[in-house]
Protein backbone atom coordinates (compact mmCIF):
# COMPACT_ATOMS: atom_id res chain seq x y z
CA UNK A 1 0.00 0.00 0.00
CA UNK A 2 1.34 3.47 -1.16
CA UNK A 3 1.17 5.86 1.97
CA UNK A 4 1.72 9.76 1.69
CA UNK A 5 2.37 12.31 4.31
CA UNK A 6 0.11 15.55 4.31
CA UNK A 7 -0.24 18.41 6.75
CA UNK A 8 -4.14 18.44 8.32
CA UNK A 9 -5.95 21.09 9.94
CA UNK A 10 -3.19 24.02 8.35
CA UNK A 11 -0.48 22.27 9.97
CA UNK A 12 -2.01 21.25 13.67
CA UNK A 13 -1.30 17.67 12.56
CA UNK A 14 0.85 15.48 10.28
CA UNK A 15 -0.37 12.51 8.88
CA UNK A 16 0.63 9.76 6.89
CA UNK A 17 -2.32 8.16 5.06
CA UNK A 18 -3.08 5.55 2.30
CA UNK A 19 -2.93 6.96 -1.20
CA UNK A 20 -5.38 7.52 -3.37
CA UNK A 21 -8.26 4.43 -3.89
CA UNK A 22 -5.97 2.67 -1.45
CA UNK A 23 -7.69 2.68 1.74
CA UNK A 24 -9.80 4.63 3.95
CA UNK A 25 -8.40 8.95 3.69
CA UNK A 26 -9.56 11.75 5.72
CA UNK A 27 -12.41 13.82 4.37
CA UNK A 28 -15.05 16.54 5.56
CA UNK A 29 -16.78 13.49 7.74
CA UNK A 30 -13.49 13.29 9.61
CA UNK A 31 -12.67 16.73 10.29
CA UNK A 32 -16.39 17.81 11.28
CA UNK A 33 -16.44 14.53 13.65
CA UNK A 34 -13.45 15.71 15.72
CA UNK A 35 -14.63 18.97 15.48
CA UNK A 36 -18.30 18.12 17.09
CA UNK A 37 -16.94 16.19 19.73
CA UNK A 38 -16.07 17.98 22.91
CA UNK A 39 -15.05 16.22 25.53
CA UNK A 40 -14.66 16.61 29.60
CA UNK A 41 -10.99 16.95 30.51
CA UNK A 42 -10.85 13.90 32.17
CA UNK A 43 -13.07 11.40 30.00
CA UNK A 44 -11.37 7.61 28.85
CA UNK A 45 -12.25 7.95 25.03
CA UNK A 46 -11.84 5.10 22.59
CA UNK A 47 -12.57 5.84 18.73
CA UNK A 48 -14.03 2.41 17.33
CA UNK A 49 -12.76 2.17 13.31
CA UNK A 50 -9.84 4.67 13.70
CA UNK A 51 -8.62 3.92 11.01
CA UNK A 52 -4.75 5.51 10.50
CA UNK A 53 -5.51 7.32 13.77
CA UNK A 54 -6.83 11.07 12.49
CA UNK A 55 -9.26 11.73 15.14
CA UNK A 56 -7.85 10.16 17.66
CA UNK A 57 -4.46 12.04 16.59
CA UNK A 58 -6.80 15.33 16.65
CA UNK A 59 -8.09 15.01 20.04
CA UNK A 60 -5.12 13.92 21.40
CA UNK A 61 -3.01 17.29 19.99
CA UNK A 62 -5.96 18.63 21.77
CA UNK A 63 -5.04 17.00 25.10
CA UNK A 64 -7.02 13.94 25.82
CA UNK A 65 -5.98 10.56 26.39
CA UNK A 66 -7.85 8.14 23.31
CA UNK A 67 -7.38 4.62 22.35
CA UNK A 68 -8.36 4.09 18.92
CA UNK A 69 -9.03 0.34 17.54
CA UNK A 70 -9.49 -1.12 14.03
CA UNK A 71 -10.08 -4.62 12.60
CA UNK A 72 -7.16 -4.08 9.80
CA UNK A 73 -3.67 -4.17 11.33
CA UNK A 74 -1.94 -2.40 8.85
CA UNK A 75 -3.94 0.87 9.17
CA UNK A 76 -3.12 0.02 13.31
CA UNK A 77 0.62 0.53 11.99
CA UNK A 78 -0.28 3.55 10.65
CA UNK A 79 -1.91 5.15 13.35
CA UNK A 80 1.03 3.99 15.70
CA UNK A 81 3.54 5.65 13.09
CA UNK A 82 1.27 9.10 12.91
CA UNK A 83 1.27 8.66 16.88
CA UNK A 84 5.29 8.73 17.27
CA UNK A 85 5.39 11.50 13.86
CA UNK A 86 3.63 13.81 15.95
CA UNK A 87 5.05 12.94 19.38
CA UNK A 88 1.59 11.84 20.69
CA UNK A 89 2.86 8.30 21.59
CA UNK A 90 1.91 9.11 25.80
CA UNK A 91 -1.38 10.66 24.91
CA UNK A 92 -2.63 7.30 22.23
CA UNK A 93 -3.12 3.88 22.68
CA UNK A 94 -3.80 1.93 19.49
CA UNK A 95 -4.51 -2.20 18.78
CA UNK A 96 -6.16 -4.07 16.22
CA UNK A 97 -9.39 -5.80 17.72
CA UNK A 98 -12.88 -6.86 15.93
CA UNK A 99 -15.52 -4.92 17.58
CA UNK A 100 -17.98 -7.71 17.00
CA UNK A 101 -15.76 -9.45 20.12
CA UNK A 102 -16.28 -6.37 22.42
CA UNK A 103 -17.06 -8.28 25.05
CA UNK A 104 -13.60 -10.68 25.18
CA UNK A 105 -11.35 -7.33 24.01
CA UNK A 106 -12.97 -4.71 26.82
CA UNK A 107 -14.62 -4.96 30.42
CA UNK A 108 -18.27 -3.48 30.63
CA UNK A 109 -18.66 0.23 31.02
CA UNK A 110 -14.67 1.09 29.95
CA UNK A 111 -15.56 3.99 28.50
CA UNK A 112 -16.83 7.89 29.08
CA UNK A 113 -16.95 8.99 25.44
CA UNK A 114 -16.83 7.03 22.30
CA UNK A 115 -16.08 8.09 18.36
CA UNK A 116 -17.07 6.17 15.56
CA UNK A 117 -17.41 7.31 11.75
CA UNK A 118 -19.37 3.72 11.26
CA UNK A 119 -19.44 1.97 7.76
CA UNK A 120 -21.35 4.56 5.29
CA UNK A 121 -23.78 2.66 3.48
CA UNK A 122 -25.55 -1.09 4.42
CA UNK A 123 -23.72 -4.33 4.04
CA UNK A 124 -24.32 -5.38 0.45
CA UNK A 125 -25.39 -1.80 -0.61
CA UNK A 126 -24.37 1.00 -2.49
CA UNK A 127 -21.61 0.55 -5.10
CA UNK A 128 -18.75 -1.52 -3.73
CA UNK A 129 -14.84 -0.61 -3.88
CA UNK A 130 -12.17 -3.22 -4.96
CA UNK A 131 -10.16 -1.97 -2.58
CA UNK A 132 -10.62 -4.47 1.10
CA UNK A 133 -9.68 -1.51 2.74
CA UNK A 134 -12.27 1.08 1.31
CA UNK A 135 -15.40 -1.60 1.24
CA UNK A 136 -14.40 -2.04 4.78
CA UNK A 137 -14.87 1.61 5.83
CA UNK A 138 -17.53 2.14 3.08
CA UNK A 139 -19.83 -0.72 2.82
CA UNK A 140 -19.47 -2.41 6.51
CA UNK A 141 -18.22 -5.26 5.01
CA UNK A 142 -16.49 -6.05 8.43
CA UNK A 143 -19.35 -4.63 10.55
CA UNK A 144 -22.93 -3.58 10.64
CA UNK A 145 -24.71 -0.18 12.44
CA UNK A 146 -26.36 -2.12 14.98
CA UNK A 147 -22.69 -4.15 15.46
CA UNK A 148 -21.57 -0.65 16.31
CA UNK A 149 -24.39 0.81 18.83
CA UNK A 150 -24.47 -2.86 20.61
CA UNK A 151 -20.40 -2.50 21.12
CA UNK A 152 -21.35 0.93 22.46
CA UNK A 153 -24.22 -0.20 25.04
CA UNK A 154 -21.54 -2.34 26.28
CA UNK A 155 -18.39 -0.42 26.56
CA UNK A 156 -19.90 3.26 27.59
CA UNK A 157 -20.60 4.37 31.65
CA UNK A 158 -23.63 4.96 32.47
CA UNK A 159 -24.23 8.73 30.93
CA UNK A 160 -21.10 8.07 28.55
CA UNK A 161 -21.40 9.79 25.56
CA UNK A 162 -21.55 8.66 21.77
CA UNK A 163 -20.34 10.81 18.97
CA UNK A 164 -21.32 9.28 15.73
CA UNK A 165 -21.60 10.52 11.99
CA UNK A 166 -23.63 8.62 10.06
CA UNK A 167 -25.01 9.48 6.09
CA UNK A 168 -28.32 11.51 6.51
CA UNK A 169 -30.63 8.34 5.44
CA UNK A 170 -29.13 6.24 7.83
CA UNK A 171 -30.52 8.76 10.67
CA UNK A 172 -33.84 7.02 11.30
CA UNK A 173 -32.46 3.91 11.32
CA UNK A 174 -29.46 4.93 13.69
CA UNK A 175 -32.61 6.65 16.28
CA UNK A 176 -34.18 3.16 16.49
CA UNK A 177 -30.73 1.38 17.19
CA UNK A 178 -30.20 3.95 19.91
CA UNK A 179 -33.69 3.39 21.22
CA UNK A 180 -32.87 -0.42 21.16
CA UNK A 181 -29.93 -0.13 23.23
CA UNK A 182 -30.58 2.32 25.94
CA UNK A 183 -29.16 4.89 24.31
CA UNK A 184 -30.56 8.28 23.84
CA UNK A 185 -29.95 10.80 21.13
CA UNK A 186 -29.09 14.18 22.83
CA UNK A 187 -27.72 16.77 19.78
CA UNK A 188 -27.91 16.32 16.18
CA UNK A 189 -26.67 18.78 13.51
CA UNK A 190 -27.32 18.32 9.64
CA UNK A 191 -24.81 19.43 7.51
CA UNK A 192 -25.71 20.35 4.28
CA UNK A 193 -23.37 20.83 0.68
CA UNK A 194 -25.14 24.28 0.16
CA UNK A 195 -28.31 26.19 1.21
CA UNK A 196 -31.09 24.55 -0.28
CA UNK A 197 -29.86 21.37 -0.57
CA UNK A 198 -30.97 18.06 1.21
CA UNK A 199 -28.88 17.09 4.19
CA UNK A 200 -25.81 14.86 3.55
CA UNK A 201 -24.67 13.91 6.76
CA UNK A 202 -25.72 13.73 10.55
CA UNK A 203 -23.47 14.49 13.46
CA UNK A 204 -25.15 12.92 16.57
CA UNK A 205 -24.53 12.76 20.36
CA UNK A 206 -26.03 10.65 22.26
CA UNK A 207 -25.94 9.26 25.73
CA UNK A 208 -26.35 5.65 26.91
CA UNK A 209 -28.76 5.80 29.80
CA UNK A 210 -29.94 8.88 29.82
CA UNK A 211 -33.66 10.28 30.01
CA UNK A 212 -34.67 11.64 26.34
CA UNK A 213 -34.24 15.17 25.08
CA UNK A 214 -32.71 16.08 21.55
CA UNK A 215 -31.14 19.56 20.80
CA UNK A 216 -31.23 20.26 16.74
CA UNK A 217 -28.39 22.80 16.58
CA UNK A 218 -28.40 24.72 13.52
CA UNK A 219 -27.02 23.05 10.33
CA UNK A 220 -23.82 23.56 8.87
CA UNK A 221 -23.71 24.87 4.83
CA UNK A 222 -20.29 23.75 3.87
CA UNK A 223 -20.16 26.28 0.54
CA UNK A 224 -22.72 29.70 0.45
CA UNK A 225 -25.04 30.81 -2.47
CA UNK A 226 -21.71 31.72 -3.93
CA UNK A 227 -20.01 28.83 -3.57
CA UNK A 228 -17.39 29.82 -1.20
CA UNK A 229 -16.88 27.81 1.72
CA UNK A 230 -18.38 29.13 4.86
CA UNK A 231 -17.48 30.47 8.11
CA UNK A 232 -18.68 27.25 9.78
CA UNK A 233 -16.75 24.65 7.71
CA UNK A 234 -13.85 27.16 7.92
CA UNK A 235 -14.22 27.29 11.93
CA UNK A 236 -13.92 23.22 11.76
CA UNK A 237 -10.73 23.36 10.03
CA UNK A 238 -9.00 26.11 12.27
CA UNK A 239 -6.43 24.67 14.24
CA UNK A 240 -6.79 24.33 17.88
CA UNK A 241 -6.05 27.51 19.59
CA UNK A 242 -5.90 29.99 16.66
Amino acid sequence: MKKVREDLLKGFLSIKQPGENEGPRVNLDTVLLAHFTNPGKREKILEIGCAHGAISLILAKRGFRVEGVDIQSHLIEIAEENARLNELEEKTKFYTGDLRDHRRIWEAQSFDRIVVNPPYFELKSGTVSPSAAIAAAMNGSECTLEDVVSACHYLLKNRGYLDIVVHSVRVGELFALLDKYNIAPKKIKLVHPRPGAEASVALVEAMRASKHGLRIEAPLFVLDENGAETPQLLEAYRPEGE
